[in-house]
């Protein structure tokens, strides 16, 4: 237990020793949160208007909720995997300094390694993203807010489990990288095509049959289906007080993935929870025992 104390403070120190590192695993959520209000914000507005029945009324604070509370999920739950494999760098930039090496050579088993990189790299990546979901909330605040206590801890719950995962699967990868243009080039993918297989940039709902099915099959689309149905659940609340049919209420969920369907069959809230946790266990398991076995 003391090595690996030992060796979780001293790759969390290292993380924020790199000023670079640790500044570009910061700033990446909040440029996407700039980004997000600024572009995909009218495209969300657009989207949901157009989806209203004829004669309907909305007041702007409230499709203001609804835009800001699906840019909210959406910014997190992309980053809670893309940081991730910013944040683990560290593990690849040992490889390349020859650090691991040293590492290796002493009486700490691979395991203790491998959930060394494993803690450190989750820690930090919850550490920024208290920073963006304050940030995130600030913004909730002041376009549309529609948030309970209750919402706002089952966010942070749901950050939580989406962070183990992400951790682990940049793990999982940046176990076999060797040299920092393989870690560039993965960061990049990940960056540009994550974002579109959980379904934060398009909802998935617009997907073709098949690819949706696809999907399903994808922890973090639940993921994002959990961030969106807290983010957004004061806003239908406040939808059906305000008088609006529960078939169109549920027909806006449908297509922003606040419900999620596995062959046609309706996906809970809590199976979502249960298929995401138990995504983040799979992936940890695999992901110590390739370092146990791996030589390098």
């Amino acid at each position: 237990m003391k090595s690996l104390n030992a060796l979780i403070l001293r790759n969390i120190k290292l993380f924020f020793k790199d000023r670079g590192l640790f500044f570009s695993a910061l700033i990446t959520p909040l440029i996407l949160l700039v980004l997000y209000a600024t572009f995909l914000g009218n495209t969300y507005r657009s989207s949901f208007l157009s989806a209203l029945p004829e004669g309907f009324t909305v007041s702007d604070d409230l499709i203001n909720g609804l835009v800001g509370g699906q840019l909210i999920s959406s910014l997190l739950a992309v980053c809670c995997v893309t940081v991730a494999f910013c944040s683990n760098m560290l593990m690849v930039q040992d490889k390349v300094t020859g650090a691991r090496q040293d590492l290796t050579v002493t009486p700490v088993k691979r395991s203790v390694l491998a959930l060394g990189y494993y803690i450190a790299t989750a820690v930090s990546t919850l550490i920024i993203f208290l920073i963006t979901a304050c940030a995130g909330f600030l913004y909730l605040a002041k376009v549309g807010w529609y948030l309970s206590v209750t919402d706002i801890l089952l966010i942070f719950a749901d950050v939580f489990l989406l962070v183990l995962f992400g951790t682990a699967l940049s793990s999982i990868i940046n176990v076999f990288l060797t040299t920092q243009g393989q870690m560039s080039a993965v960061g990049t993918l990940v960056s540009a095509g994550y974002g579109f297989l959980c379904g934060a940039y398009m909802p998935i709902s617009n997907f073709s049959d098949g690819l949706q099915k696809v999907l399903s099959f994808l922890p973090g689309t639940y993921g994002t289906s959990l961030l969106r149905n807290h983010a957004m659940r004061g806003v239908f609340a406040e939808m059906a007080d305000s008088g609006f049919p529960a078939e169109v209420v549920e027909g806006i969920k449908d297509s922003l993935d606040c419900n999620l369907y596995f062959f046609d069959h309706t996906v809970e809230l809590g199976t979502m929870y249960c298929i995401l946790s138990g995504a983040a266990v799979a992936v940890i398991v695999a992901y110590v025992l390739i370092c146990k076995w791996k030589r390098t």
